[in-house]
């Protein structure tokens, strides 16, 4: 079950689109190393920007659980994980937790699409 409220995962997904759909964002085909040192590097470049500020603080004030079970339904979305496997992406996501779990999220090109499906697989929808 989601340890989330759906809500909040909407609008999040509405600001990781909104910035994502800026122009001058340019992702690496892959990250250079573990560390996701290329997320921060995308988020340098666009430090000034106020949807990202919004979409920091957003993320950054949830709760280190909350921030868990993001990470958990942006792997299911992406595919990493099956909603049988919720317990076990959720378990992953709580070892590798970091205080940089904002930038992490929103480094990750297509997160709001990842988030979206997420939350379907677990019967969620943001159409209400």
């Amino acid at each position: 079950m989601l340890d989330l409220n759906p809500e909040i995962v909407c609008g999040i997904i509405i600001r990781a689109q909104e910035f994502h759909a800026k122009e001058g964002i340019v992702y690496p085909d892959e990250p250079t190393d573990d560390a996701e040192d290329w997320a921060r590097q995308i988020l340098e470049d666009h430090e000034d920007d106020q949807t990202l500020q919004e979409l920091n603080a957003v993320i950054a004030e949830l709760e280190p659980d909350q921030q868990v079970s993001l990470v958990a339904l942006m792997w299911l979305g992406r595919g990493d994980f099956s909603a049988e496997e919720w317990e076990s992406a959720l378990t992953q996501a709580r070892q590798r937790w970091t205080p940089r779990t904002a930038e992490y999220l929103i480094g990750t090109p297509l997160v709001a699409d990842y988030l979206a499906e997420g939350l379907s697989q677990l019967g969620y929808s943001c159409e209400d």
